[in-house]
């Protein structure tokens, strides 16, 4: 129970972290995707060199996840999200005046560490420790609101390139960053602060003591569920199109489909938040599993039935729009809410690392047999998750 003895005001509390997770997201993930082509144009670097630097910035900010969630179990999160942002905000503008690949190399690591501080893993840990077995809503209705991200992204990047420059486009990202989120932040976090428990969890001295997790199989089973399913969305995504087209896909459908993915995963948010009442956090995990499965299933069958496109395009956004906000509930259900900034960190680090690492492993596979092997390694990646998934269900219900 909060402090105050009363329901969060979401309007105070959540709409605030909302909007800032979604310019947060928009700026510094997003932003990469929707001006790769400018910088390939513009400054004539590989497409290979760019999607590097982005590639590493990934790895860092999975890193330094738990690093960042054992700061906000300590009570430090207000300061530790807005820094993030405001770091993030600058490494933007440096990148504005980038002219060599060695300058975009340390930017993006730069904006590795910002993420660390300021994407989901982060947002949710601050949640959770303040408002404890309610958070499960806050954290739907921001991701909610993230799943536009890629909306905002894209149209923006494109729109000011039009008229100006990619540098343009990077110093409005970094004006959002610094005008728009970090103040929003600060402004949620210290609203958040009044809901906190009476006497919350308190987080372990030791860092050791914090680790003891990585001696659980609970933690092992639950890790390796997500980190399939990261893994399966990061193989598929990147390649949909060329993956589409070989099916037999026509480019105008390819790339509806694509577009498609996006208000699909706000869709399964919006159905999770009309019945999260009455199906369990761990029922709805193992859903996800199997819905990302008949998606790579349904891709795979395209060829012979063009229809299924309709099918994967809803199984793989629902799927993986429901995970996000999965992650952290089963994190907290499973291991407890006591440090759980870094047991939810701990998880990050696979699932963003087989996120960062995907689009290469389907490459390497597509090498060897096609996009074909693709989709029948990605689905049996995510049915492995699924059977993980169950393993834990059984075991916390025995328990």
């Amino acid at each position: 129970m909060s402090s105050s003895g009363r329901s969060p005001s979401f309007g105070r509390v959540v709409w605030p972290l909302a909007i800032a997770e979604t310019i947060v997201w928009a700026s510094q993930y997003y932003a990469f995707p929707a001006l790769l082509p400018a910088w390939e144009r513009d400054m004539g670097w590989s497409k290979t060199e760019l999607s590097l630097a982005f590639t590493l910035a990934l790895i860092l900010s999975a890193l330094l996840a738990p690093v960042a969630g054992r700061l906000i179990d300590r009570g430090q999160g207000r300061r530790i999200f807005v820094g993030g942002a405001l770091l993030g905000g600058l490494m933007l503008a440096l990148l504005s005046q980038a002219t060599e690949i060695w300058q975009f190399f340390l930017i993006w690591l730069g904006l590795g560490v910002a993420m660390a501080s300021t994407l989901y893993e982060a947002c949710f840990a601050v949640l959770t420790r303040s408002l404890g077995g309610q958070a499960k809503r806050a954290i739907t209705l921001v991701t909610l609101a993230g799943g536009f991200a890629g909306t905002l992204a894209f149209p923006s990047a494109d729109a000011i390139t039009a008229v100006a420059d990619w540098r343009a486009a990077v110093l409005v990202f970094s004006a959002a960053m610094f005008l728009i989120a970090a103040p929003l932040i600060w402004f949620g976090c210290g609203a958040l602060e009044g809901y906190a428990p009476d006497d919350p969890p308190r987080p372990s001295r030791r860092s050791g003591e914090a680790l003891a997790l990585l001696r659980r199989p609970t933690f092992w089973l639950i890790t390796f569920t997500f980190t399939m399913i990261g893994l399966e969305h990061a193989m598929i995504i990147p390649h949909l199109l060329p993956l589409l087209a070989d099916r037999g896909v026509a480019d105008q459908a390819a790339v509806l489909a694509a577009a498609m993915i996006g208000p699909m995963q706000v869709a399964g948010r919006l159905a999770l938040l009309a019945g999260e009442r009455h199906v369990s956090s761990l029922a709805v995990a193992f859903t996800c599993c199997l819905a990302v499965s008949a998606a790579a299933a349904s891709a795979y069958g395209i060829a012979s039935l063009p229809g299924l496109i309709v099918a994967f395009v809803i199984l793989q956004g629902a799927g993986i729009g429901v995970t996000s906000i999965m992650r952290p509930v089963v994190v907290a259900e499973l291991l407890g809410r006591k440090d759980f900034g870094v047991a939810s960190g701990m998880v990050a680090v696979f699932y963003m690392s087989a996120y960062a690492l995907g689009a290469t492993v389907a490459a390497l596979i597509w090498r060897i047999g096609g996009y074909d092997s693709v989709l029948l390694f990605a689905m049996a990646a995510s049915s492995a998750g699924a059977v993980s998934m169950l393993i834990a269900w059984r075991r916390a219900k025995a328990t």
